[in-house]
């Protein structure tokens, strides 16, 4: 596990989970193994953890412990695959989104601006759609509505149409040549800024980022027991904006829904204030800086 991540918020992440030693937790984005090894070490012989992670390279990381269970596929599909295991609710529930250490850190993965390697960005590496085919297939419009949504980049459509053009001479192959194609729209001061904006929106799109958080929120209520928690750390305005909206309204878009009363009814019950890291964590882990921690559980029907 040493360098392939350094986990973010680790104490205060697990301790919201308010574990019980003979609980049942999930942690759906395995990596490196530190949030499921500190909720480990709180439970007992007869407490259990389950873990997601869709990456292959995350299995060098398995935890040889009976009473855990690492399920490689995409945490969208955790109902389904803790109903395999006989599992209608569970205690609680941990996730650590967006891209692990290790991803940046390996060139051919294609996550980082700081390498030159053929535009991949897949977490999921036997998945179809790669950065390639997003930069060299999508439309003009599609890529656009891409960079806009996904990177929040005003100028999202000046940026679509050089791409759109660029590609028509030459197929954009790698990071580097995308980067160079694009070196109109990215001044000096702001150059690593815009490309990280740049990389993300291509990124999400690629991954389905925003829709799987979509689904795996909405499934939460249903598997969590009357007491059962909710911890969620984020990395940017988008994932975090989704959180926090599901937490407070139960929705994502719109007002939340009410009783005959007038009363509003949401699943969910936020916990404590947002966490961010302590100046000491970002000093040691510069991945801390944008991270955002959100703690719900499930509200007690009257």
């Amino acid at each position: 596990m040493e360098g392939y991540h350094n986990p973010v918020l680790l104490k205060e992440s697990v301790d919201a989970l308010a574990i019980k030693p003979d609980g049942v937790y999930v942690d759906v984005t395995f990596g490196g193994g530190g949030h499921s090894r500190e909720i480990l070490s709180r439970l007992n012989e007869n407490g259990r953890l389950f873990a997601f992670d869709q990456d292959p390279d995350a299995q060098q990381n398995i935890i040889d412990d009976p009473r855990f269970v690492l399920i490689q596929d995409n945490f969208r599909y955790i109902s389904r695959f803790l109903r395999f295991y006989n599992i209608s609710k569970v205690d609680g529930v941990l996730g650590d989104l967006g891209v692990s250490s290790h991803q940046f850190n390996e060139a051919e993965r294609g996550f980082s601006t700081r390498f030159d390697a053929d535009l991949d960005m897949r977490m999921n590496k036997s998945d179809v759609i790669s950065a390639y085919t997003v930069v060299n297939t999508y439309s003009e419009d599609q890529l656009s509505d891409v960079l806009f949504q996904y990177g929040e980049l005003r100028n999202a459509r000046a940026i679509a149409a050089k791409v759109y053009e660029e590609r028509q001479v030459e197929q954009i192959i790698t990071s580097f040549r995308l980067k160079e194609v694009l070196r109109q729209f990215l001044p000096k001061a702001k150059e690593h800024k815009i490309l990280a904006q740049i990389f993300q929106a291509i990124r999400i799109e690629v991954n389905q980022e925003l829709e799987v958080l979509k689904e795996f929120l909405f499934q939460i209520p249903g598997l969590l027991t009357v007491d059962g928690r909710l911890s969620v750390i984020s990395y940017h305005s988008l994932e975090d904006r989704l959180v926090k909206r599901f937490i407070r309204n139960g929705q994502f878009e719109g007002e939340p829904e009410k009783d005959f009363y007038g009363n509003i009814d949401v699943p969910m019950k936020n916990i404590g204030k947002m966490i961010v890291p302590t100046k000491e964590e970002i000093k040691k882990n510069n991945r801390a800086r944008s991270a955002k921690l959100r703690v719900a559980s499930l509200k007690l029907k009257n």
